[in-house]
């Protein structure tokens, strides 16, 4: 697709063969991170087998990185199926969402 922004040639923190992610531009929370199957198309249950296990590779590695870097509390993961559930850009995604206890 070629208006597709996960289309693009974004930078990317983490690739294998068939997904690869990448840190939201419009976080949650800091970390946010985005995992993209490389084909095209509009909705997770759209995805093989192989990229639901690709990008579930990628899950553990980003999740690492994250944990590493900013020591969150815990982690959402999240996938918005259609407009009405609230997804924004039509190319299939899983979102790594850390999250961490409130200060003070």
């Amino acid at each position: 697709m070629s208006d597709c922004i996960f289309c693009k040639n974004l930078p990317k923190v983490l690739e294998n063969d068939l997904a690869y992610a990448l840190y939201d531009i419009k976080p949650i929370s800091s970390g946010h991170m985005l995992l993209i199957p490389k084909r095209h198309h509009e909705s997770l249950f759209e995805s093989t087998p192989e990229e639901i296990t690709a990008v579930f590779e990628l899950i553990h590695q980003a999740k690492a990185i994250i944990t590493k870097e900013r020591k969150p509390d815990g982690y959402n993961l999240q996938a918005n199926c259609g407009r009405v559930a609230g997804q924004i850009v039509m190319h299939a995604h899983v979102h790594l969402i850390p999250r961490y206890k409130a200060k003070g």
